[in-house]
């Protein structure tokens, strides 16, 4: 028998850490929303330490406060938390080690296609392969149980496999994507699944019918041939946003914009270097600009209260910091916590005014 929240949970209290995301006492079994973290970053290109992230953010999660100016008694969302998987961890380490000689490689002057690299960069697109397909047996298993999922990286690549989940459960839906990147490299460095190549494994699910891209500033002249030659593909890059508001358009018109493009079930990626790099020091592959953290939140509470259904969603690229610098793992639980309240009033859109 589980207890109840409001006999094992005080929010005005301190948090006991217990080994779930915000000290909340749900069993998987019995919790309305389940966090999947995914300690994966083999695939980076610049910095590493994203595998860590979902342990960073779990160690904050603990200190957040749980009134929420939004959303009525938020801190009762039933919240569980899949515990980090230690032999996926193990295998990131040394795929990470087998990716980085091959990254070394490339950055030398060597080709994708050299016979030198050819064995390695099998063994670690074999190893992305299984890592996705465990993502989505872990989703798929989840949502047959009429569970809400959200994905905890990890680098970017980690939640294709909730998004093919999702595909066989819903004929359409779309992705509002924050991000810094657009994420549309084909194979990028020859992984097949770079974190830097998400969405373009994305759009292969036809039931995506829509990306909406938003933030985006760094980014490669095919990603932009991409992007103009797919309907599918609407990007408010960060250039054109800060433009926009220079000149006096309100955020508020900005979002409502952005969430016009978006269908009824929407599913949200977001990459945390889609915001100010204030906010995400550490990040693996930080860029000026970016959404300040309440636009970011105003932009989502918007979509909710446009009468849009979250039907999942990925927080990812969070990193800790060097020598305990947990600033990444703090904005990212609140993250994490403001996505997984929005994804469960999502369903009934029950917002304050």
């Amino acid at each position: 028998m589980h207890i109840g929240i409001n006999q094992a949970f005080n929010p005005n209290e301190i948090t006991v850490p217990n080994g779930c995301f915000f000290g909340f006492p749900y069993e998987v079994e019995e919790a309305t929303i389940v966090l999947l973290p995914v300690p994966w970053d083999v695939t980076t290109s610049y910095r590493e330490g994203t595998a860590n992230g979902p342990q960073a953010i779990l160690d904050a999660s603990v200190q957040l406060d749980w009134y929420d100016f939004d959303l009525p008694q938020a801190w009762q969302t039933k919240c569980g938390t899949i515990s980090i998987n230690s032999d996926i961890q193990d295998q990131n380490r040394a795929m990470r080690a087998i990716a980085k000689l091959i990254i070394e490689h490339l950055e030398s002057g060597g080709k994708v296609n050299d016979q030198a690299i050819a064995q390695q960069l099998a063994t670690v697109n074999q190893a992305s392969a299984t890592l996705n397909h465990w993502v989505y047996t872990q989703a798929w298993e989840l949502l047959e149980q009429g569970k809400l999922v959200g994905i905890v990286g990890g680098d970017h690549s980690v939640p294709l496999g909730l998004m093919q989940a999702l595909a066989q459960r819903y004929a359409d839906y779309g992705i509002l994507q924050i991000d810094a990147h657009a994420d549309l490299r084909q194979a990028y460095e020859g992984f097949t699944y770079s974190h830097a190549s998400i969405m373009d494994n994305a759009l292969k699910l036809p039931q995506i019918s829509r990306l909406v891209q938003v933030g985006i500033r760094d980014v490669c002249e095919a990603e932009m041939a991409i992007v103009q030659n797919d309907e599918r593909i609407v990007m408010f890059d960060d250039w054109q946003l800060k433009t926009n508001t220079y000149e006096g358009i309100p955020w508020a018109t900005q979002c409502d914009k952005i969430i016009s493009h978006l269908p009824d079930k929407v599913y949200i990626s977001f990459d945390i270097d889609g915001l100010n790099p204030a906010y995400c020091p550490n990040t693996g592959t930080p860029v000026p600009g970016g959404l300040e953290f309440n636009e970011a939140i105003y932009l989502l509470r918007s979509l909710v209260k446009a009468g849009k259904t979250i039907i999942g969603f990925d927080l990812c690229e969070v990193a800790p910091g060097d020598g305990g610098d947990e600033w990444d793992g703090n904005v990212g639980a609140r993250l994490l916590y403001k996505l997984a309240c929005l994804q469960d009033f999502s369903q009934e859109t029950q917002f304050l005014d």
